[in-house]
């Protein structure tokens, strides 16, 4: 038995990416690709979105809190914006956010805790703004 080839992988997470991510998102992240970069963004759809996103022993909301407790812990600050607005939709409530931000202040550190409370703070205003609701 064989597994997914290169190009089944890269189909299934060109499309798990956009689910997850929004096209906007990735079509933006598409047109910057350049020959420097373009082995990093066909690694990262084939690997990150076609093998581990798409694998069935998580749900997407399961691998969103864990997305975003890692990036926590790494301060990759920038990379956290984008996957708050991706646990959005894929169904986490601001409050869920808001506690597993929380929670990570006791095992990552207040500091990563308290940049990643600012900048899940500025997702969530744009969307509120970007759907007319209030928080």
């Amino acid at each position: 038995m064989t597994g997914p080839t290169d190009a089944g992988r890269r189909e299934a997470g060109m499309r798990v990416r956009r689910e997850v991510l929004g096209d906007a998102h990735v079509d933006r992240a598409v047109a910057r690709t350049t020959p420097f970069t373009g082995d990093f963004q066909d690694y990262i759809t084939r690997a990150a979105w076609g093998e581990v996103w798409t694998r069935k022993g998580l749900d997407r909301r399961t691998r969103s809190f864990i997305t975003l407790t890692a990036l926590v812990a790494l301060g990759h600050t920038e990379e956290l914006k984008m996957h708050v607005r991706a646990a959005l939709g894929n169904g986490l409530s601001e409050k869920e956010i808001a506690e597993t931000l929380l929670h990570c202040a006791v095992y990552c550190g207040v500091p990563a805790a308290n940049s990643a409370f600012a900048a899940a703070q500025e997702v969530l205003r744009e969307t509120s703004r970007e759907t007319g609701e209030t928080s």
